[in-house]
This record gives structure tokens, sequence and C-alpha cells, in this order.
């Protein structure tokens, strides 16, 4: 079983989806091992995306997942990366394909209502930095 990290971004909380994208969760077949709410701050938010510091849109996007409440979740199943990124569709909700929360939820590129982990990796780090290991299930 591998574990991934999703969020319900900001856009998402304020669409009132979150309900939504936990029974697509479920519907898929992932476990949900974590969840939460949480209000990140700006340092915060820039932290949790310090890998992306160097890139032209860094700013927007730490002011965007600063800007109100979004919701953290540990998802666990057989290949939950790849599985998770497909259930939530292209980065650009004009380039994902029918059927996926990006392109039935997102309204650009920015707010696109769902992140998710790319690689082990990530999802260790990611996961670390939202849930100590003792609050996994």
């Amino acid at each position: 079983m591998q574990k991934t990290l999703s969020i319900v971004k900001p856009d998402g909380v304020g669409q009132n989806v979150i309900g939504k994208v936990v029974s697509r969760i479920e519907g898929e077949g992932f476990r949900i091992v974590a969840m939460r709410m949480v209000r990140l701050t700006r340092v915060e938010a820039e932290g949790f995306y310090a890998v992306h510091r160097e890139r032209p849109f860094f700013k927007d996007l730490t002011a965007f997942m600063s800007s109100g409440p979004a919701v953290v979740l540990v998802l666990e199943a057989e290949d939950a990366i790849a599985r998770w990124r497909e259930v939530m569709g292209a980065t650009d909700p004009a380039k994902a394909a029918e059927g996926t929360l990006r392109r039935e939820y997102a309204t650009n590129i920015e707010c696109n209502v769902v992140h998710g982990s790319d690689a082990p990796e990530t999802a260790r780090t990611e996961i670390a930095y939202f849930f100590p290991q003792i609050d996994l299930i």
C-alpha cells in the first residue's frame, strides 16, 4: 500500500465541494488515513511549496494557498500517487480529462481545487509537513 497527500484547496473549500471530493476519494477505493482542516499562513504555504521558490508562480501560489481554509488528507491505496493524480486530472483544468475533479470543479490553472503528491519521496515529505506519524491510522 502506498500513501499520498491530497489537499482540497481554498477554492474547493469555498465552493463547498469538500464532501464531493471525499466521496470521490472513497468511491475510487482510497482509504483516508488522516484528515483535517487547516488555514495556512503565508509562511507555512511558503514552507510547503519551498521546492517552487524560484518559480515565477511561487508568490501567487502561496498567496492563494494562504487565502482561506483547506482540507489536508492522507490517502492510502495500491499505487495511490498515480491513481490520485489520474482522478485529479491535469493541473490546467482546460486540459483535464472529462470526469476528473479539476475538469469538473476547477476554474483555472491556479484555482484547481485539489493537490496531490507527485512521487513517493514528495508524498513522505508532504505528509510529514501536516501530520506527525502518530496521527496516521
